[in-house]
């Protein structure tokens, strides 16, 4: 019996494109309704075919507040004390005195648009900011949801959103800080708001919504027990152990370190990525691995905030699961995330190529395990085969960085090597979004972002 193909909307063709069994060459790529269709190795490229280039697979952003894009160099002045990630919050909390709801789109449609360009298709965007500046809910509680679903819908970039749980200050149910007040909710509206995130999605394609307690300071035991009913299927994600200063809180509170106390006290399982958990003891890691929860990382905040460094190679030899992210977006890049990390681990350690293994490269070790990583948490499954969504990123073949390059050599030179800006081209969900380099919408979008950051700064 002969099986007839399946007509296609577009085809793309790639000199080289990184499939799940390996690297292939002259490889065309048939995309239906937004998936791939079909694939096809050593054929030449036909009239029609759009791409070239080298084609990876699109990466999800496990970790991102898009707002935070705005405060991206304003924050580097040297106060009267030592500074670290609890000035730096105090600084965040009155850049939020400021900024309504058309801000918050602009600044997210811009960020949106910089993780395009620098190759991530998918974003876990760990959404917190619920109130207006004076700390009062929206009449409705998703209006600054909805404007994160409108940011996703014009730039294209595929949406896991993730609803923040936000109630205290500090371990124990402490009453919330005047810093805090636009983004505290009680368990009945959280409630509603995640039901409106998840009507607000149903329009983009493949969406999803999950849930996220925001860290063990700001959520009492009974309400982190409430909490994962919610996403119904959906991921979970929770800030665990990023700062020393938490750990000892945490002591001081249950006599448990923070991710001790999770693993003890949560049904920890591969729905939940633990976002940091920078600082964390042999048995906590090896634990985490057990469970196949994935550790959200992101490499250049928590350089630029002094967290820490996370012992992922260990993790790896754990048999652990991680993914990438941008947090603050101080800079936004998938690449220069997976440098940053595989750097880290080179300076806690003092060694080379930490993150490969016996059959990959550094690079082609980390592009992976951040492929699979961010997939498990963000809900969503990456990959170029069939029936997954057409999520493609097209590097430029033809700058110096890749030539004469070939397999996982393509990618040790675009994580270690390559200039910034290397992605040429961006397919999500099959269409284009970035072409040479820039998204189709750059231009209208910075024009906003540059309106909404004189509101909000001037």
């Amino acid at each position: 019996m002969t099986t007839k193909p399946q007509p296609v909307d577009r085809t793309l063709w790639f000199e080289t494109a990184l499939l799940p069994d390996g690297w292939a060459r002259d490889v065309r790529i048939g995309v239906a309704q937004g998936r791939i269709a079909r694939i096809e190795t050593g054929v030449a490229r036909a009239a029609g075919d759009e791409g070239g280039g080298v084609a990876l697979p699109g990466v999800a952003n496990v970790h991102s507040h898009a707002f935070q894009r705005a405060m991206a160099g304003l924050t580097e002045a040297r106060g009267p004390a030592d500074d670290d990630f609890w000035t730096w919050r105090a600084l965040m909390y009155r850049f939020l005195d400021r900024g309504g709801p058309e801000e918050i789109e602009a600044i997210a449609a811009l960020a949106f648009i910089e993780m395009l360009e620098g190759g991530f298709t998918r974003v876990a965007e760990f959404h917190y900011l619920h109130n207006d500046p004076a700390g009062v809910a929206y009449a409705d509680r998703a209006e600054i949801a909805s404007r994160i679903v409108a940011a996703a819908a014009e730039t294209g970039i595929g949406l896991t959103l993730l609803p923040v749980f936000y109630a205290h200050s500090g371990f124990g149910g402490q009453a919330p800080a005047h810093g805090q007040r636009r983004f505290i909710s009680d368990l009945d509206g959280f409630a509603e708001l995640v039901a409106r995130g998840k009507a607000l999605t149903g329009g983009l394609t493949d969406a999803v919504v999950g849930v996220a307690p925001h860290s063990l300071r700001a959520v009492t035991p009974e309400q982190l027990a409430a909490v994962p009913a919610l996403a119904g299927g959906g991921p979970i994600h929770i800030h665990v152990a990023e700062q020393t200063r938490e750990v000892e809180h945490c002591l001081a509170w249950s006599g448990a370190r923070p991710v001790e106390w999770l693993l003890a006290n949560a049904p920890v399982d591969p729905r939940w990525s633990l976002i940091h958990a920078t600082h964390v003891t042999e048995a906590e890691r090896r634990e985490v691995a057990r469970r196949e929860a994935v550790v959200g990382l992101c490499p250049i905040t928590e350089a630029n905030l002094g967290d820490g460094i996370f012992p992922a190679a260990h993790l790896v030899a754990d048999g652990g699961r991680f993914g990438v992210g941008t947090d603050s977006n101080v800079q936004i890049g998938l690449a220069e995330e997976l440098r940053m990390l595989e750097y880290s681990q080179r300076l806690s350690r003092r060694g080379r190529a930490l993150m490969a293994d016996a059959q990959r490269s550094t690079g082609r070790a980390l592009f992976d395990s951040a492929l699979r990583g961010g997939g498990q948490a963000s809900g969503v499954e990456g990959g170029l085969s069939v029936g997954r969504s057409a999520d493609i990123v097209s590097l430029d073949a033809g700058r110096a960085a890749f030539a004469d390059r070939v397999g996982d050599a393509i990618l040790d030179s675009w994580i270690f090597a390559a200039p910034t800006g290397s992605v040429a081209s961006v397919w999500r969900a099959g269409r284009q979004v970035v072409k040479d380099g820039r998204h189709l919408a750059r231009d209208a979008v910075e024009a906003r972002y540059r309106q909404a950051l004189a509101a909000v700064l001037g």
